[in-house]
């Protein structure tokens, strides 16, 4: 089977243009703390705060960019996903700004955050502790009830909505030399690549992602999209159990390399962001941030990096819970 090719800019840019008044332009901030320069010395980076989009996450970008794209009887019947609650949370507002009903599972336990304003939405919320039995749920929910089921990461349009990221992303900061992405399924990177390699080819683009979640990095090893052999990392976020052939396909032609973090790193970085830019975190928000400190930093010494906090729906009950 043929794998389709990247969204084009005029793509990208048309989707921009439709949802303007809907999705958040999130800021740009250059991150000039006292403890950040100790670690990196060498390095200017300037944080997206995309933890600011609707919904708390840039889920939001592509849920909205996968329903603008179904046909009206479709919309009319329906939506529904799974997930650990981001993008469930994500699919239920895209249904709300689109009048559509909106059926979701979240696998629990969920951070209860995200299960509130998935309800706050509208949307009908189902729990299930067993990821296995989740996603056949909602697999029965598309079959008996006629919802279309949103993907969390794959598909043109959910790169066509990660990609308007990166394209507002060059142009707010366009000297950037480099970008730290958090990688989970590869849906957010798959767009944000493609965009910005399309506008300047010279950007390195480094996917982060948990040593307990990395499907992305066993894909790459295989040059295929695979099942991860395990799933256990505090990014719960980031669990993603597969790649699938798209996105793979887009973050492998797209990404530089790929640095790979540990939990401990992971609360290391949320610790720093809430000394230095005053933001409590959630673990994927963090990885990138761990991955720029970590693993990738002599690649990115003397660089103007650019690192995404790609979202945070956390209570502070768990965020000390995962600190201390």
């Amino acid at each position: 089977m043929t794998v389709q090719g990247p969204p084009s800019l005029a793509e990208i840019r048309a989707y921009r243009e439709v949802v303007r008044d809907r999705i958040v332009r999130t800021p740009v901030h250059e991150w000039r703390g006292t403890e950040v320069g100790k670690r990196a010395p060498d390095m200017r980076i300037s944080i997206k705060f995309e933890l600011l989009q609707m919904t708390g996450t840039f889920k939001a970008r592509g849920a909205l960019a996968w329903m603008l794209s179904l046909p009206k009887e479709k919309i009319k019947k329906g939506v529904t996903a799974v997930s650990a609650g981001n993008h469930a949370v994500a699919v239920s507002w895209a249904a709300h700004v689109m009048g559509a009903p909106a059926h979701v599972v979240i696998i629990s336990p969920a951070n209860p955050a995200r299960i509130q304003q998935a309800r706050a939405w509208g949307a009908k919320v189902e729990l299930i502790d067993n990821a296995e039995a989740a996603f056949q749920r909602v697999l029965n929910i598309e079959k008996e009830d006629g919802k279309t089921l949103v993907h969390p990461f794959e598909g043109r349009s959910i790169a066509i909505g990660t990609g308007a990221l990166g394209m507002e992303w060059l142009e707010q900061a366009p000297d950037l030399d480099a970008l730290v992405i958090p990688v989970g399924g590869g849906g957010l990177i798959a767009g944000v690549g493609a965009a910005v390699k399309q506008i300047r080819p010279e950007i390195a683009v480094y996917g982060a992602e948990p040593f307990g979640a990395d499907s992305m990095f066993q894909s790459l090893a295989s040059n295929k999209a695979v099942d991860a052999s395990r799933v256990d990392s505090i990014a719960d976020s980031l669990r993603a159990p597969n790649a699938r052939e798209y996105s793979f396909s887009l973050a492998s032609r797209h990404m530089d390399d790929l640095g790979r973090v540990g939990d401990d790193e992971i609360r290391e970085a949320m610790r720093l962001i809430l000394q230095e830019l005053k933001m409590m975190v959630e673990p994927a928000c963090a990885t990138a941030t761990a991955a720029a400190l970590g693993p990738l930093r002599e690649r990115l010494e003397g660089k103007h990096v650019g690192v995404l906090l790609c979202g945070s729906n956390i209570d502070l009950a768990t965020f000390s819970r995962l600190i201390n």
